[in-house]
């Protein structure tokens, strides 16, 4: 159940922008595309890093589990990068400096591709479709596209 958070977490950014509700840290009345970028920042990136950092160092045997991994030090590495990614997230969520908006969308891509990448390469060489290693592509995939397409819009790049 947990892993199909994630996903929602980013259909609900995108609800709440076509909605018009003003994200944290944005000016009410914004244009489209820099609120859709605030929710972005502190929804999917913001958030759901913190919490991938949680779960990744205080339950790290259940989460390695749900992903079909064995539980290593690696592992809290990656938590420890979630927490520095979540932070900056909310930090750029809450500025309307677009350089701070493009590079955490670059950092957040190469991370959220390059696990992508891997979840797919463990799906085919190894066989392990655990829900947390498949389920998770959604977001592992449609972020960066969703943060790309609004750097795109804002004209931030």
């Amino acid at each position: 159940m947990g892993v199909v958070i994630v996903p929602l977490v980013l259909i609900i950014a995108w609800v709440l922008s076509l909605l018009g509700v003003t994200a944290p840290g944005a000016n009410p009345g914004e244009p489209f595309a820099e609120n859709a970028m605030s929710w972005m920042l502190s929804l999917p990136v913001g958030a759901m890093f913190i919490v991938s950092g949680f779960m990744h160092t205080v339950f790290a045997k259940k989460t390695a589990a749900n992903i079909g991994w064995q539980t290593n030090g690696f592992q809290y590495e990656i938590g420890f990068g979630s927490f520095g990614m979540g932070i900056a997230g909310f930090v750029a969520a809450g500025t309307d400096q677009t350089v701070a908006w493009v590079c955490v969308s670059i950092a957040a891509s190469v991370f959220l591709l390059g696990a992508a990448a891997n979840h797919f390469r463990e799906m085919i060489k190894d066989k392990n479709f655990a829900p947390g290693n498949t389920i998770i592509n959604i977001s592992n995939i449609g972020l960066p596209v969703s943060l790309w397409a609004l750097l795109f819009a804002t004209g931030a790049v």
